[in-house]
């Protein structure tokens, strides 16, 4: 291996790129070994990098209990047995109506479907 890789933190996006170079090249590296142990600290700093510079946002709820219903096969009806009836479903999906923590609840209890997309970012 050439000695003149560096590991340093990775501020700028020529840095970035240089670091994902690196780990694309050794990404079958021993572990314990030189490039091993560079390879594994360079992906935590290109990791952090990533969660700084490309965020990813939260999921839509409306979107997430759909992708849910599609995943497990669940239909309107078994979604209106969960949070109040089928009026209340449509207004969910045509955003008339925000999910309330009650539904939040519900739909993480029963669906399994992850609280912090039920709470959204939008």
């Amino acid at each position: 291996m050439n000695n003149m890789i560096r590991v340093k933190p990775i501020k700028t996006k020529i840095d970035y790129e240089k670091a994902l170079s690196f780990i694309e090249k050794y990404l079958d590296a021993k572990p314990g070994t030189r490039e091993g142990e560079i390879f594994e600290i360079l992906s935590i700093l290109v990791e952090k990098y990533e969660e700084e510079h490309f965020p990813i946002e939260p999921p839509d709820p409306v979107e997430a209990i759909k992708f849910r219903m599609e995943q497990a096969g669940l239909t309107t009806h078994d979604l209106a047995q969960v949070i109040g009836g089928r009026n209340r479903v449509s207004e969910i999906f045509n955003r008339k109506r925000k999910l309330t923590i009650n539904m939040m609840r519900s739909l993480h209890k029963e669906f399994g479907i992850p609280a912090e997309s039920l709470l959204g970012g939008r």
